[in-house]
């Protein structure tokens, strides 16, 4: 692939492009998921902790990303939980209360499972200062092996979820053409005092604190890889000083999913995301051609 920046585009969307436009290919349904913008005060504003996926990951490996995973059943079951309840969450999230308790257990289950960073505390009003030590690492990696539910893992704690840490930001949804799917809730939330992140993750061999800025710029010398939600969610983020800002802002954010199209325009196979035009390309319909060309 050729392009002037560092999105992250997949070799082979070309040929499942094609096939999706000639009716060959049916779409995955894609699994729910979540992921977290953690930020952190600095000097000259707020910083996002990202990671960076293995270069041996069979989706988006070598790209920066932010903690987050799939929705999955142990996130179904009811939390101690404090803050806006998951009936109100479902509103904003725009899916049924369950859905959405779930989707808000697994942003803040993955947070804890990749950054070991925890957004819970033993009172509606305190989270907890300190997540490090053997016991900790213990309950972390038995979570990420799933032979510890997270329900339970507050319950031994004594700890409530604090769902009123988080503030929705976007919801993208996978194109139609890619065989892995998920429909992803994006949130903001900053990193609680006296807490540190750490590369927590099986699947990242690299993390870093970096000013949406700096990513940004980095995103368009190409010289950092990025997935189209990633690097608008950091575009997104520039204007905010500070932490809380980006947390209030995020109460009138549209979370209208963002779903990629693919249409026919002449010789080519136009992909685009509304409403993102950064991310257009056009795609050759001779397979034996040229396969991509930017915008």
């Amino acid at each position: 692939m050729s392009t002037s920046n560092g999105q992250w585009y997949p070799p082979e969307w070309p040929d499942r492009i094609r096939a999706l436009t000639r009716g060959e290919l049916d779409p995955v349904r894609p699994r729910r998921a979540a992921t977290v913008l953690l930020l952190r005060n600095g000097a000259d504003g707020p910083a996002v902790h990202m990671l960076r996926r293995r270069a041996s990951m069979a989706f988006a490996g070598g790209a920066y990303a932010y903690p987050g995973g799939s929705v999955d059943p142990r996130d179904e079951r009811d939390v101690p939980w404090a803050g806006p309840a998951p009936a109100d969450w479902a509103r904003r999230l725009g899916v049924d209360a369950a859905s959405a308790q779930a989707i808000v257990c697994a942003a803040v289950r993955e947070t804890f499972e990749e950054a070991g960073v925890l957004l819970a505390g033993p009172t509606p009003g305190t989270v907890v200062a300190d997540t490090t030590g053997p016991e900790w690492e213990a309950e972390r990696a038995a979570l990420v092996s799933r032979e510890l539910a997270f329900a339970d893992f507050l319950v031994r704690r004594g700890l409530l979820l604090r769902s009123d840490l988080l503030g929705g930001w976007a919801r993208w949804i996978t194109p139609e053409f890619e065989p892995r799917r998920y429909d992803t809730w994006f949130f903001v939330a900053a990193l609680p005092e006296g807490q540190r992140t750490r590369n927590a993750s099986t699947e990242a061999d690299r993390t870093v604190w970096i000013s949406p800025a700096e990513a940004a710029d980095g995103f368009d010398r190409g010289e950092l890889l990025m997935m189209p939600p990633t690097i608008s969610t950091l575009r997104q983020l520039r204007p905010y000083g500070s932490a809380a800002d980006a947390l209030a802002a995020a109460r009138d954010r549209d979370l209208t999913p963002v779903l990629a199209r693919a249409r026919l325009e002449g010789g080519e196979i136009v992909l685009s995301w509304p409403g993102h035009d950064e991310f257009t390309r056009h795609v050759a319909m001779n397979p034996s051609g040229p396969s991509e060309a930017d915008s």
